[in-house]
């Protein structure tokens, strides 16, 4: 994927939005790990979603696409909601219909491999899901699900102690949630960054985690530099921490420091949280930071280091006390 944008990019093809589009549609054509594009994660009802973001960081314009429905193509939708639009966000149903407007055409996102996957999940009694706090016991049940009583609540708290991120029972990894995570600087200093991504397996349907969301899956500003990330969406997105990491850049500190510091900031509250980030400035120099695994493993392809080959770079993960 990082290939084939670096080569776009080198060639004088395409400009650096093109190119990154170039390097996440690669990935969603090719269903990397089953986690980008079609065919995979599927939600409680079965359905596959997509979302990606694209940031220009010289304009600091956004196109993006949330719960994206029976539309491959998401990070060239994004791209045509950046291009094509006033908007920065197009979420669901609504966001089909304008890439139909976009000559983009209706198809099926599912595969007999995301229909087995959601089938084994419900022969399993739908395990693991997201539901908390509701009747019947979401650890046995498939629903459908009610709120049980402030009270009930409050007893269960005081007799099953959650951990604090309220993933005890539900593990992220690379094969159930992942992200193509992409930044790309030209020789112009034209910083831009995006993702793309199907989302949480099993997720409850209208879901959406950090990937689309500005400052949370990616962040670029041409003045600094660029940060996108992965992982944990739900719990990622509460703290923006591609946007902490860039502004971590424009205070003085180096990637490497401004990755650790976002990711910190999120261990401080969510001690059992899994996510990485990756931080590039505009110089060129590059970082990663990553919680809850015990290393983070990123590609780089740079003219200046082995002949623009991609490399692929690991960093130790932090650990929460």
């Amino acid at each position: 994927m990082i290939d084939n944008a670096y080569q776009s990019l080198t060639v004088g093809e395409f400009d650096p939005i093109e190119a990154l589009v170039e390097g996440c549609s690669v990935c969603e054509r090719e269903q990397c790990d089953g986690t980008v594009g079609y065919g995979g994660s599927p939600d409680e009802n079965g359905e596959t979603t997509l979302d990606a973001m694209l940031m220009d960081g010289t304009t600091m314009d956004i196109g993006a696409v949330a719960a994206l429905r029976d539309v491959k193509h998401a990070a060239e939708v994004a791209k045509h909601v950046l291009r094509n639009t006033k908007h920065t966000l197009l979420v669901g149903s609504q966001a089909t219909e304008f890439a139909l407007m976009m000559g983009f055409k209706k198809e099926s996102l599912q595969t007999d491999a995301s229909k087995s996957m959601w089938s084994q999940w419900k022969n399993n009694h739908c395990q693991p899901n997201f539901w908390k706090n509701v009747i019947p016991s979401p650890s046995m049940s498939c629903g459908p699900y009610e709120p049980v009583s402030a009270n009930t609540v409050h007893r269960r708290l005081e007799t099953v102690p959650e951990s604090s991120s309220g993933r005890s029972e539900f593990s992220f990894g690379r094969y159930n949630h992942d992200t193509i995570s992409m930044i790309v600087i030209n020789g112009d200093g034209h910083v831009v960054a995006g993702t793309s991504t199907n989302g949480a397996r099993h997720k409850i349907p209208g879901r959406v985690g950090d990937s689309p969301i500005p400052g949370a899956g990616a962040y670029a500003d041409s003045e600094v530099g660029a940060a996108v990330a992965t992982g944990d969406g739900d719990v990622m997105m509460r703290f923006l921490p591609s946007l902490l990491a860039v502004e971590s850049l424009r205070n003085g500190l180096d990637p490497v420091e401004a990755g650790q510091r976002a990711i910190a900031r999120i261990a401080k509250y969510y001690p059992s949280f899994v996510g990485g980030i990756v931080v590039v400035a505009k110089d060129g120099r590059y970082g990663a930071a990553c919680h809850g695994m015990e290393q983070f493993p990123y590609s780089v392809a740079d003219a200046a280091e082995a002949n623009g080959e991609v490399q692929v770079k690991t960093v130790k993960c932090q650990t929460s006390p």
